[in-house]
């Protein structure tokens, strides 16, 4: 796996389990998948030389993030060993521009958009779209980071991101009731299989929380977001995970982003589904038959666990496991930075409104030292 992020630390997890010898190329020594995983190769995986050098006598080499260069990848698959997904699948995750105009072509239901490469193109955008829109750049973006929102085109900032020489696209600005995700995997044999679809709570264009599955979504809708997911996956070619992110809006569902990896809206399946996520991709990619996503409980939700101002979580952990014995918590080995993700809880149960504000106050003190009284009212106007 190239890529020594948390990602790739939950991956060996699977992997012990299954036998599987799981190699990780990380950039540095104590990356979080690094402080796990013997025999971690350190290397720059945006090279070309590191990454043909990793990949010597390996079965299959796969990813944690969707940063390797393309052209390395394909020099991988041309020295012999199989890229899942390959080169050409995981473009679409790469560039948000390419993303679109497959999709679109395949005709999966996406966001109005446009390549934008100067001023003239984004006034046409906005006169026949209208404002506010959405600016993005068109690789590299990821959380929140890579994406503006432009209420005004006479704002300075947005000559500067003109100017700036980073590759832009625009897309209409999608109102929409809420954000779910559906998780689909698949094998080079073809089989597919898809998780429940989930609620993905975002706040500052991070996600914050997930229910599994989405409270209140339509029978219907739902098998309707796991069957465009296999869609896409099938059409792209995509070997292994694939996170599909959705806007539900009043006229149907539209495409957000990709992913072609292990995603943080599938960590609930570590204790929420019969076959986690990470087992699931490695399964899919060895081409090995594929687990099920049977869910182990009604309800699951996972709150992922922000840095705050004091990096001593340890000393934290006493009020959480002895306020709740029963919820799950996992760190993943990163140095603790405000407002960077450093870990996630998990509970599982009945009482949706419950698991929401149990997950929330361990996230909270584990972050704080403390737990946030204001997400409670919010708990209570979305379960009703």
């Amino acid at each position: 796996m190239a890529g020594g992020g948390q990602l790739a630390r939950m991956t060996q997890q699977a992997a012990i389990a299954l036998g599987v010898s799981l190699r990780v190329l990380a950039g540095a020594a104590d990356d979080s998948a690094a402080r796990v995983t013997p025999g971690t190769s350190v290397g720059d995986d945006r090279s070309e030389a590191d990454l043909l050098a990793f990949a010597e006598g390996c079965d299959v080499l796969t990813f944690d993030h969707e940063h390797v260069p393309g052209a390395h990848i394909e020099a991988v698959e041309a020295s012999g060993v199989p890229c899942r997904p390959g080169a050409d699948a995981l473009r679409h995750a790469q560039d948000k521009l390419v993303m679109r105009e497959r999709l679109s072509a395949l005709g999966a239901p996406c966001p109005a958009f446009a390549a934008i490469p100067d001023e003239t193109s984004l006034k046409r955008f906005a006169d026949e779209h209208g404002l506010p829109l959405v600016l993005k750049a068109t690789r590299g973006g990821y959380d929140g980071k890579g994406v503006w929102v432009i209420k005004d085109l006479d704002d300075p900032a947005v000559a500067e991101l003109l100017a700036s020489g980073t590759p832009l696209m625009a897309e209409e600005m999608v109102s929409f009731r809420r954000e779910i995700a559906a998780l689909v995997a698949r094998s080079p044999y073809g089989q597919g299989a898809a998780y429940p679809v989930v609620e993905t709570v975002q706040e500052g264009g991070i996600c914050v929380e997930v229910i599994a599955p989405a409270p209140g979504l339509d029978a219907d809708r739902a098998e309707e977001a796991q069957r465009l997911a296999l869609d896409i996956a099938d059409k792209l070619g995509v070997t292994g995970l694939l996170a599909v992110e959705l806007f539900e809006t009043a006229d149907g569902l539209l495409v957000n982003e990709l992913a072609m990896r292990p995603h943080n809206s599938g960590h609930w399946t570590i204790e929420g589904a019969r076959t986690s996520q990470f087992e699931q991709h490695l399964r899919a990619v060895l081409d090995l038959p594929l687990g099920s996503t049977e869910p182990s409980a009604r309800w699951t939700v996972m709150a992922n666990v922000l840095g705050g101002d004091d990096p001593d979580l340890y000393s934290r952990y006493f009020h959480v496991m002895a306020h709740d014995p029963g919820v799950k918590v996992h760190f993943y080995g990163k140095h603790v930075r405000p407002g960077r993700k450093i870990g996630h809880v998990t509970v599982l149960g009945d009482d949706l409104g419950d698991l929401r504000e149990r997950a929330r106050h361990a996230a909270d003190y584990l972050r704080w030292g403390t737990a946030m009284k204001q997400h409670t009212a919010a708990v209570k106007e979305h379960t009703g």
